[in-house]
């Protein structure tokens, strides 16, 4: 069990990192091959059909937690039953996207009032493609919630890297053959199909899973639903954060914006999965602490621990993309999207960094909310104001489309950020104001520093590729300098020698 645990670890920061990779080199391939228009065309039905898949309600999340528990009550009569009632609803789930899907449909020309009557065309047949493929993935992704709740993660895992890696090399071959942003959507059907029927040939013949309906009850079905209840509110968030932007943009602007938008979503995103590969692993740390009552004061030590760690990493980020991010995304995209375009989609990106920020310094706090089972407060508070916040933003985007849009959703977060500390100071007994004193302790040094030096190193001239890497690795070894010799304190530089010490030991052996 504890390999299964490892294992899936591993296989969680490698799906990160191959996604985060894999996905900056895609990014401009796929934009050049479709064209600026049929790209934003993509990502807005991409996000539309995304919201849609709410329907699904968190069941998957909750058929995990429920499969968990009948195993470990060995109740086989329990789970058939449990998997039969979802697959029901899963049925009605599926049936409801098929009529939602068709409704829209007959309405797609009349919402997306700034594409041309070609552009319409695309848009509809990705949009029956997309519902399609979400009509048979919601059921079949409770297969993986199964796989999890057995605590078989090596399997889905690995199945789900291999899919992206042949995905991808499939998607360059279809572009390269003259495919189209409907081809990329029938790929991703192909791929779906194969992927549920494997992992369905692993959950019945390996793990041996039946499905049968011994009773129906509608209490049980108010009980799965009670639980699932919260996922679907910070799902609802999710979106509202992600998603909702490119349905405002969608309505009032020409798909141009809403790939220039896009693309800003992109970058910021990644810069998350960078601070969250940290603080996730230590959801159970905090559970532990909440089980053995730890004080206050106990659980800001750890807060501050996590908090530095994932502080100077995006500072080194955000940082580097402040100074050099304009420099990166014209060179990245400013092909398709030209200077302008791609300042635009940089000064986005620059938005969701500074907002994302405090956050994902605070991961540990979220651990800290799930393993009191507090997180009610905090799913209502970011349901309201992203909600706000999007509404904000939908009466900016008139004057400043895209950055009007996300500077609504910003505005939101920061406000929503400000109010969680509070609550963590006084509800969860979280000593917040020792927390930043220890955060910005010898850091902040560093951050004006390496700022100073990189207004400096951007003074090298030059606009290309090679020009980019070499004012990157400059900034790189000079900001981990200040880092190492200014910035971390004896717990941290121990950390770092540890981290090091099997490839120094590895080197040493080479010799």
């Amino acid at each position: 069990m504890l390999s299964q645990l490892k294992k899936g670890a591993f296989l969680n920061y490698t799906t990160i990192i191959l996604t985060n990779v894999i996905g900056l080199l895609m990014t401009p391939f796929i934009l050049n091959n479709l064209g600026k228009a049929e790209y934003g065309i993509y990502l807005t039905i991409g996000a539309l059909v995304g919201t849609i898949s709410l329907l699904d309600f968190g069941l998957n999340n909750t058929i995990v937690r429920f499969v968990a528990k009948y195993k470990a009550e060995k109740d086989i009569i329990g789970q058939e039953n449990f998997l039969a009632t979802t697959l029901l609803i899963y049925f009605g789930i599926s049936s409801l996207v098929v009529i939602i899907g068709i409704i829209f449909y007959g309405h797609i020309d009349t919402y997306f009032t700034k594409m041309n009557p070609e552009e319409i065309e695309i848009a509809k047949i990705i949009f029956a493609i997309f519902i399609f493929n979400l009509a048979v993935g919601l059921p079949g992704g409770s297969l993986t919630g199964i796989c999890y709740g057995y605590e078989k993660f090596v399997f889905p895992k690995t199945l789900n890297i291999v899919r992206y890696v042949l995905r991808s090399v499939t998607v360059v071959a279809v572009l390269l053959l003259g495919g189209k942003a409907i081809a990329l959507v029938i790929i991703d059907s192909i791929f779906n199909i194969c992927i549920i029927l494997i992992t369905g040939y692993y959950v019945f013949n390996k793990l041996k899973i039946k499905v049968k309906l011994h009773s129906f009850s509608v209490n049980f079905i108010k009980q799965i639903f009670s639980y699932s209840t919260w996922i679907f509110v910070f799902a609802l968030v999710s979106l509202f954060q992600w998603k909702a932007g490119h349905w405002v943009l969608g309505r009032i602007s020409p798909p141009g914006v809403l790939t220039i938008y896009g693309i800003g979503i992109v970058l910021g995103t990644y810069y998350g999965a960078f601070s969250t590969a940290i603080s996730s692993v230590f959801l159970p740390r905090a559970t532990k602490m909440s089980v053995d009552n730890a004080s206050g004061e106990e659980l800001t030590d750890m807060m501050i621990k996590i908090g530095r760690l994932s502080f100077i990493i995006l500072m080194f980020i955000l940082t580097a993309f402040f100074l050099f991010g304009k420099q990166f995304v014209f060179l990245w995209v400013g092909g398709e999207l030209g200077k302008d375009g791609s300042f635009q989609s940089w000064i986005i990106a620059l938005m969701i960094m500074l907002a994302y920020t405090l956050p994902l310094v605070q991961g540990f706090g979220n651990s800290i909310l799930e393993a009191k089972n507090k997180l009610r407060f905090k799913a209502i508070l970011y349901l309201s104001f992203m909600i706000l916040g999007t509404i904000l933003g939908a009466v900016l985007a008139y004057k400043y489309e895209g950055i009007g849009m996300m500077a609504g959703s910003v505005i939101a977060w920061i406000i929503v950020q400000n109010v969680m500390n509070f609550y963590y100071h006084k509800k969860i007994g979280l000593n917040i104001i020792r927390f930043f004193k220890e955060l910005f302790n010898r850091t902040i040094f560093v951050i004006i520093l390496a700022l100073g030096f990189g207004f400096a190193i951007n003074l090298i001239p030059g606009i290309g590729w090679l020009n980019f890497l070499i004012k990157a690795v400059i900034y790189t070894i000079i900001f981990c300098f200040l880092t190492y010799n200014i910035g971390l304190i004896d717990f941290e530089k121990d950390l770092f020698k540890k981290t090091l010490s099997p490839i120094l030991k590895f080197k040493k052996l080479l010799k």
